[in-house]
């Protein structure tokens, strides 16, 4: 699942006619419905201000509006946009500035999508990583061992306290648990004791 780190904008112009993407990381639908009111405020001057967003690991929350575009021409390309990049808790407004010359359906289908792409080819697109979160308290003459193996492995340490004993704390991708568990295992002849708990986090 894909996220967007901070708002981003992009635009695309087509006869004349100017569209403004911006995309926004939401929480809820209150929150979308806020940055849409602040955008019509902004733009009071443009025509239509079409949307989509998402909310929910499985798109739970779904919404769009064409505000005023012929059906199916603006917010529909915009929700294809979001889910077919697989990004999740977002949305996109797209403000129509006219230019004079009709675009027909096709037109604005492209338009709206372009408009779209460019916000998101703007954004920080962040990356979820399903793992667990591992921590345990390790004897200074196996952290050297421990960091070569997680560094090899791709496992990110997220923390080290240093004290006694260092207490360390990693980022371990779901399928590579076992082995990380394992590993932990044998080179400490068992004496190490791994508290983990279910954790998401994104990589940018």
């Amino acid at each position: 699942m894909r996220y967007i780190k901070d708002y981003a904008t992009g635009e695309y112009e087509e006869k004349k006619s100017r569209f403004i993407g911006e995309i926004f990381p939401i929480k809820s639908e209150e929150e979308a419905q806020e940055h849409i009111a602040a955008i019509r405020k902004k733009y009071y001057d443009a025509r239509h201000h079409c949307y989509a967003y998402v909310l929910g690991d499985n798109y739970e929350t779904i919404k769009q509006s064409d505000d005023g575009e012929p059906s199916q021409t603006a917010g529909m390309p915009i929700l294809n946009v979001l889910k077919g990049q697989e990004i999740h808790d977002a949305l996109i407004v797209v403000t129509r500035y006219f230019g004079g010359t009709l675009l027909g359906t096709g037109g604005l289908v492209r338009s709206y999508t372009n408009a779209s792409k460019a916000a998101i080819d703007n954004a920080v697109v962040m990356e979820a990583v399903e793992g667990f979160r591992a921590s345990a308290e390790i004897p200074y003459t196996l952290v050297g061992k421990i960091k070569y193996f997680t560094e090899t492995e791709g496992i990110t340490e997220a923390e080290a306290e240093y004290g006694n004993n260092v207490n360390m704390t990693w980022l371990v991708p779901q399928d590579k648990l076992s082995s990380f568990q394992n590993q932990i295992q044998e080179m400490s002849g068992g004496s190490i004791s791994l508290a983990i708990e279910k954790h998401r986090w994104y990589n940018a």
